[in-house]
């Protein structure tokens, strides 16, 4: 048997970090058993789904390397097919149209609140005379398609996550609704729990991987399959992403959409990894991996029931390890979008020469990728405004002559290498006959406008290549003199 599995968003929101999770897991199955990983816009819900929400959808899955072999899909577009399968259902007496009002069906869950009962349907139109039809429709009553649910039959299924799960009819909610706004001679507009299994089975779906809020539809889902005579596919329910309470991770918990984390500065290759480890784990205890190699190690045997807990801590760890492991090559496309956005005014182009270099050296101080704005903002401007620390290294004695020599030792010496930088300051220790720790905290103070900062020299031959280190050096002398 060929593995084929789906992931299935619906496009009412940006691509949600459990919607992104399910979809890795389906896709590490797939790609472990030289599967079909397939794509379906599940857009039925006309006055909520957007073309934004899809388009989010569909970068996001693309930004985080999941490649789909066929899709996408959109309900949309298949709705005449679910109307001749729930056609079929009311012909051979399998689903029937249920008039109730609205106000009917909140009177009858109210009673059943006030005997403490659990809100069910009571399958009270389940056996409607032709008269009582035609008197609802002379109403101008809209009917639901509904159904039928048997009390008394108990739905079982072995999950691949949660081993056997047991469910009886009478725990269903009643009669199920699978159309509604129902007209005389139509059958309206097909739900969910429907459209789902015709879906999977025209798709030939062979495990339906989802998280394990869906696990109450599953039993319904069963008795569909089987109603319409289709091979029940196999489950695996996948432990839900949880808050640092517990609770289910939502939008009240604030970053939730794979786009916000791309904004706060995750790596795409970052983001998945952690997602693969949100409920599985790898046999020998590995956590830094690509989705090709965590497929070879995937199974479901390792999943966990319980709930994944987010973890920040360990998703910025995850993204330090990507982003310190990147050239500089790579890595400065990854920056520039984030020095824009700070209006730095960086150019790739005609930048490149000391923008490598800046990028090489701030590189293993990012956690995460907008980390660079601060690390770089002494580089974006001519002058900055001295700290009272740097104030004070400026004022002691000895300074001024020293910044003075420096200045004057610049107008003669090209410092285009480490090397060069660190010679200059030998040449102006000795001949000044001060102490090299007074030159370079001095050095530090007047070309970083603070005494704590990234490397010294390094740093020196990016603002050399700028032409800022000449005005930062008198902007120094100045308070040093004054």
């Amino acid at each position: 048997m060929s593995v084929r599995v789906r992931i299935a968003p619906s496009p009412t929101g940006n691509l949600h970090i459990g919607t992104a999770r399910t979809a890795v897991f389906n896709w590490l199955f797939a790609r472990s058993q030289g599967g079909q990983f397939l794509l379906r816009i599940e857009d039925t819900d006309l006055n909520r789904s957007k073309s934004e929400y899809t388009d989010n959808i569909l970068n996001g899955l693309k930004w985080l390397g999941m490649d789909w072999d066929e899709g996408p899909f959109y309900q949309s577009q298949r709705l005449e097919m679910y109307r001749e399968k729930i056609q079929l259902l009311l012909e051979k007496g399998l689903a029937y149209r249920a008039y109730e009002t609205p106000e009917e069906l909140n009177a009858m869950r109210e009673a059943q609140q006030a005997r403490k009962e659990a809100p069910r349907y009571n399958n009270q139109h389940r056996h409607l005379t032709p008269e009582q039809i035609e008197a609802f429709e002379a109403e101008g009553r809209q009917a639901v398609i509904r159904f039928k649910i048997d009390d008394q039959r108990e739905v079982t299924w072995h999950d691949l996550v949660r081993g056997h799960v047991s469910w009886q009819g009478q725990d269903l909610g009643g009669d199920m609704v699978v159309s509604r706004a129902a007209g005389k001679g139509d059958v309206g507009q097909p739900l969910y729990n429907f459209v789902v299994v015709v879906d999977d089975a025209d798709m030939a779906i062979t495990h339906v991987i989802r998280g394990e809020d869906h696990v109450g539809n599953t039993p319904k889902q069963i008795l569909l399959y089987e109603a319409m005579g289709i091979k029940v596919p196999e489950f695996a329910h996948t432990p839900l992403i949880l808050n640092e309470s517990g609770a289910k991770l939502s939008k009240r918990d604030g970053v939730t959409s794979i786009s916000d984390f791309q904004n706060m500065g995750f790596t795409a290759e970052a983001l998945a990894n952690y997602m693969t480890l949100l409920g599985w784990s790898a046999p020998d205890a590995q956590e830094l991996f690509t989705l090709p190699e965590a497929a070879k190690l995937f199974s479901f045997e390792r999943v966990n029931k319980a709930g994944a807990k987010f973890d920040w801590d360990k998703l910025d760890w995850i993204n330090s390890q990507y982003l310190h492991a990147k050239p500089a090559e790579e890595l400065l496309p990854l920056l520039l979008p984030y020095w824009e956005q700070a209006g730095y005014g960086f150019d790739a182009e005609t930048d490149s020469a000391w923008l490598l270099p800046l990028t090489a050296m701030i590189g293993p101080s990012l956690t995460r990728l907008k980390d660079c704005v601060e690390l770089a903002h002494f580089f974006a401007t001519p002058t900055l405004d001295f700290s009272e620390a740097a104030k004070d290294q400026l004022g002691k004695a000895g300074v001024a002559g020293a910044i003075q020599a420096v200045l004057s030792a610049l107008k003669e010496t090209q410092i285009g290498q480490p090397e060069d930088a660190k010679g200059l300051i030998n040449q102006v220790t000795q001949s000044l006959g001060v102490k090299k720790g007074l030159m370079m905290r001095s050095l530090r103070a007047a070309l970083m406008a603070d005494m704590q900062g990234p490397d010294l020299v390094e740093s020196w031959l990016i603002l050399h290549q700028r032409g800022y280190d000449q005005q930062r050096l008198q902007a120094a002398l100045s308070i040093a003199e004054g």
